[in-house]
């Protein structure tokens, strides 16, 4: 008797590059204060905290320290698209989008998918101590509809729900139809990523 895997949801996970979290962190506060546009979509939407994706579309062309995190992420994508045997053609993966999070105690992202892109993720800029997990979750879920619930035990890659924990620094890739959420944070101090989405070709 065989037992094959099938249609398996990749994960990647890596350093950044040389970025300076500190610099990075201090950027993205500097312009979360000085956002008015932001401020403002994020209390209409209630929004916990801020995020620019409503309001600042051109943050590598702004901000220097930006573009050097896009220089890097670039790479990351194609070594994933790489990962994913991708068959792009003359059409490469591009950025489509990348903005600030600034989430504080008490504040939740909720389950979604980025539609109409190719590869999402997030890198890292300050985790305190406590603060929530990224959870992303088996994108077959929602056809199990009769299936019973995975043993405490099951392997990772047998999961219902899969919770990672980033280090301040580290870039997670996965396909833009995960669905994923961060859970409530914990912890005291403001919990800060960037996140971004590449779409094909255009």
């Amino acid at each position: 008797m065989t037992t094959r895997i099938l249609f398996p949801t990749h994960l990647y996970q890596a350093r950044l590059g040389d970025i300076d979290p500190g610099e990075l962190e201090a950027n993205c506060l500097s312009i979360a204060e000085d956002d008015e546009a932001g401020q403002i979509w994020c209390d209409e939407n209630e929004f916990p905290g801020y995020t620019s994706y409503a309001s600042l579309t051109d943050l590598p062309w702004r901000f220097p320290i930006f573009a050097d995190v896009v220089a890097a992420l670039d790479k990351h994508v194609a070594k994933f698209a790489q990962d994913l045997c991708f068959d792009l053609g003359e059409k490469p993966l591009r950025l489509e989008d990348i903005w600030i999070n600034i989430l504080p105690e008490g504040g939740i992202h909720t389950a979604h998918i980025h539609p109409h892109s190719v590869i999402s993720g997030t890198t890292y800029v300050a985790m305190p101590e406590g603060t929530s997990a990224l959870r992303l979750e088996d994108p077959r879920h929602q056809m199990m509809m009769a299936a019973p619930p995975r043993r405490a035990d099951a392997p990772e890659n047998m999961r219902s729900h899969v919770y990672v924990k980033p280090q301040v620094g580290d870039v997670l890739l996965w396909e833009s139809w995960l669905r994923h959420e961060v859970p409530m944070n914990m912890a005291e101090d403001h919990r800060i990523s960037v996140s971004f989405n590449y779409a094909w070709g255009g």
